[in-house]
């Protein structure tokens, strides 16, 4: 089976039984990630040399949707571990480096992030927590108002001053070990969808040794990696959401068309219409995944202001899409998709869809896009 194919049969088998219980109880997917340990995806994207399968983008982008279609929680925490995973990959050139790579195949590691910080404004580029190093080893405490799933993790990637003389946006990233580190909870997490992503607040306090900071300034890594690839994972999952509300628009259309045999019920129209809507959120992320994948390698490209624009407009693009679809396909169910005790209700697709625009806030990337569009020359 390929790797789409294992996710598919996860999907189906796993993910969706439990998506209910996982969205009710704002819990941790715990019985989807032992799926995909199981089967080893949690190191899918790790290079064939070093015991992975060697997976793209454009493959981890198509499980991640696969995923979603069952359970957009279990696949929005499967799209965040792999950003970090292809930061290892992409950045983590150092012998410790790679041996975490080789440990993530053989025990299936789950990786979370810790870039937002309390005090900072949402500034994922601005760090007020330092790295202080002392010998061999690091030491470091940050307040971070968002750590997703970070007591089912088994490692987080920490941003951080360099050293506690550095300049806010002189950063780097740190993994660190959630057993070597205090994690003292600063919020609940009550929210209206993703509520599987357990996203609390975290006074985080941790050490460890200094050569598990990425070599590579975390302004490069964010650019050339994480900027792009948390893009591309994100639309995948808000595309999967997309694609379970068509898929119970088009069942409910059948239907109608069933009960009349013969005849083409008024709704098939609108199903065109939907089709439509949803092949151009389908392109969109396709063209997105290929324009990075054709350049992956290419480290001024990905630096370019030409590359960043696409990149958001993509994030913002597919936000608004994705709730575009969903509640057009609600509107053509009718009142069997407002309700939640029905086999087409878009109540949780819904909900969840709504998450898109404030993962990081729209308005944040439209005001980072007018400052880049002042200095940009081409389009």
């Amino acid at each position: 089976m390929s790797l789409l194919e294992v996710v598919e049969d996860i999907g189906r088998q796993v993910a969706l039984p439990n998506a209910a219980s996982v969205d009710v109880e704002a819990r941790f997917p715990k019985e989807v990630f032992d799926a995909l340990k199981e089967k080893g995806l949690l190191s899918a994207m790790v290079p064939t040399d070093l015991g992975g399968n060697g997976a793209s983008v454009s493959e981890i982008a198509a499980c991640i949707s696969a995923l979603s279609k069952y359970c957009a929680s279990s696949a929005m925490i499967f799209a965040m571990h792999q950003i970090q995973v292809a930061c290892l990959v992409r950045h983590g050139t150092t012998e410790y480096f790679q041996s975490v790579q080789r440990d993530l195949v053989k025990n299936q590691y789950l990786l979370a992030s810790a870039t937002t910080e309390l005090g900072v404004g949402g500034d994922v580029r601005t760090s007020k927590c330092a790295v202080e190093i002392e010998g061999e080893r690091f030491r470091l405490e940050k307040m971070a108002p968002v750590i997703s799933y970070a007591e089912n993790a088994d490692a987080i990637l920490v941003t951080a001053r360099r050293g506690p003389d550095s300049p806010p946006s002189d950063q780097v990233i740190v993994l660190v070990e959630v057993a070597d580190s205090e994690l003292e909870p600063l919020s609940g997490w009550d929210t209206l969808g993703f509520r599987g992503t357990c996203s609390l607040g975290f006074k985080l306090k941790t050490s460890g040794r200094k050569d598990a900071i990425l070599p590579e300034p975390y302004g490069d890594i964010s650019s050339q990696t994480m900027l792009p690839i948390s893009h591309i994972v994100w639309s995948s999952v808000w595309l999967g959401i997309a694609t379970a509300a068509m898929l119970k628009a088009q069942k409910f259309v059948q239907a109608e068309a069933r009960s009349k045999p013969g005849t083409t019920p008024p709704s098939a129209m609108r199903m065109a219409e939907l089709f439509a809507r949803y092949s151009q959120f389908a392109d969109t992320v396709k063209a997105g995944t290929d324009r990075f994948e054709a350049m992956s390698s290419d480290r001024e490209s990905l630096t370019s202001v030409g590359f960043a624009l696409s990149m958001n407009a993509m994030k913002i693009n597919s936000s608004n899409l994705v709730v575009e679809v969903v509640s057009d396909a609600m509107n053509l169910v009718g009142i069997s998709g407002y309700r939640e005790d029905s086999d087409f209700t878009m109540g949780r697709l819904l909900r969840d869809a709504h998450g898109a625009s404030l993962m990081v806030n729209n308005d944040r990337i439209h005001l980072n896009n007018s400052q880049l569009l002042l200095v940009h020359r081409d389009f």
